[in-house]
């Protein structure tokens, strides 16, 4: 996706050319050789000069990232052919992109919307008090597996790095609450409110 999207933007690229800047490493995974390239993500600009800021190129990066990530965690490659999973990366990242200034819109958020997202966060970790493992009490209620579920679908982003570093209150909730799901606590009748 990356190579047409290359080509795209500067059509006096030869094929060669093009492949050229997407070197590649061989390996091998289950007994099969698999093609790493290092830059797949990566748009070539050629001579052309770039329209888009620095803080903008940053940001489309980001979001192809976060796709990437919930392609690996959801193995798409079991479900999905190649052109399938590039075009839901792709298609799907500059989708929610649009997606996303709709939602910062309608619900008034900040411009660095992350900034939203920490402050929703240390409002949560207020309502859960200090004196309180969950907002449930002894065990996690609906609030808790709601806030947990949002949080946990964006685990392996580095917005949720950053969360993690910036709010140690919030760490031991969503740990625990983590060890809780993992463990079935709702399956088990022996642990009680």
């Amino acid at each position: 996706m990356s190579m047409l999207e290359s080509n795209r933007i500067d059509k006096s690229l030869t094929l060669e050319k093009l492949i050229s800047y997407y070197p590649y490493t061989e390996g091998k995974k289950r007994g099969r050789t698999v093609y790493n390239f290092h830059n797949q993500y990566f748009v070539m600009y050629g001579e052309n000069t770039i329209d888009m800021t620095t803080e903008q190129f940053k940001e489309e990066q980001k979001w192809r990232q976060s796709f990437r990530y919930f392609s690996d965690v959801g193995q798409w490659e079991k479900v999905f052919s190649t052109f399938e999973r590039y075009f839901v990366i792709y298609f799907g990242a500059a989708a929610m992109f649009v997606l996303g200034k709709v939602l910062k819109r309608r619900y008034e958020l900040k411009d660095d919307v992350r900034q939203s997202l920490y402050d929703a966060c240390h409002e949560w970790c207020k309502a859960v008090g200090t004196n309180k493992k969950f907002f449930g009490g002894n065990v996690p209620n609906l609030a808790d597996l709601s806030v947990y579920g949002v949080l946990s679908s964006i685990e392996g982003c580095d917005t949720f790095k950053e969360l993690r570093l910036n709010n140690p209150q919030l760490v031991v909730w969503y740990d625990n609450v983590k060890q809780a799901v993992d463990g079935h606590w709702g399956a088990n009748p022996e642990i009680t409110r």
